[in-house]
């Protein structure tokens, strides 16, 4: 039996939302005094469990809102769930939001350092990483020039670089390969690739079903915040499909 890399057991996560939308805390204190205040639990995930066998390429698709960028944000640490383990064995990269863990101050070269340092890779291991991030990153010229000069293309880059030259033991991606031009889309898939030959377990969501039955091993179908099928890549995203 493979070995499992993520465990996601029995995992809900919910969130509080005021209904009557207040746009200052005057209208909030009068709300709250007067009993006005109406908070609504919104149910983000509902009792998912799946697990992500080692090595392994796992997709996850859904309509949007369905909960698939949440559970992956479980995953990374990002949100902590009301309820329900994850356990993650090995160094996770998470691939999520553009410019997390960036200052948009700092230049690139200083930002590879400085995100590298937040996923907890040693100084020394970075500096021998540093030229091939950057010759990998294409971004020329601009690797000396701070972040807020960057365009989102740009910023794309220069986090794939960081996280996939770094090769993880799981890394955790959220539609990264539709950023940024044709190109190094082309690139990023090679790398992709490379990383899942290697031995890397990626997951990843897409709503590229034509690249999810490429890339994938298995696919998770998340429907409105519970896992609605899991398993054969090509029997999930049938399935998907004819509902759509």
């Amino acid at each position: 039996m493979a070995q499992p890399m993520v465990e996601v057991s029995h995992i809900t996560m919910d969130f509080r939302m005021d209904k009557n939308r207040t746009t200052n805390l005057k209208e909030y204190v009068v709300n709250a005094l007067t009993g006005r205040t109406n908070i609504a639990m919104f149910h983000a995930l509902d009792d998912v469990s799946f697990t992500v066998e080692k090595g392994s390429v796992t997709g996850l698709i859904g309509h949007n809102g369905a909960g698939k960028s949440t559970i992956l944000k479980v995953i990374s640490g990002i949100y902590k769930p009301t309820s329900g383990t994850v356990t993650v064995h090995g160094r996770v990269v998470p691939m999520l939001e553009l410019g997390s863990g960036f200052d948009a101050e700092l230049t690139g070269r200083e930002n590879i350092l400085l995100n590298g340092a937040i996923l907890g890779y040693p100084k020394a291991f970075l500096y021998s990483k540093l030229d091939e991030i950057i010759e990998y990153s294409e971004l020329g010229d601009f690797i000396r020039m701070p972040l807020k000069t960057y365009s989102s293309g740009m910023l794309a880059r220069l986090a794939f670089s960081i996280a996939t030259v770094v090769k993880p033991d799981v890394l955790i991606v959220d539609e990264i390969l539709s950023v940024g031009d044709e190109h190094f889309q082309r690139k990023s898939r090679a790398r992709m690739m490379e990383l899942m030959s290697g031995g890397t377990t990626v997951l990843f969501v897409s709503h590229n079903l034509a690249q999810l039955r490429q890339m994938c091993d298995r696919v998770i179908w998340i429907d409105h915040g519970k896992v609605r099928a899991a398993g054969d890549t090509q029997a999930v995203c049938d399935a998907y499909e004819e509902q759509a």
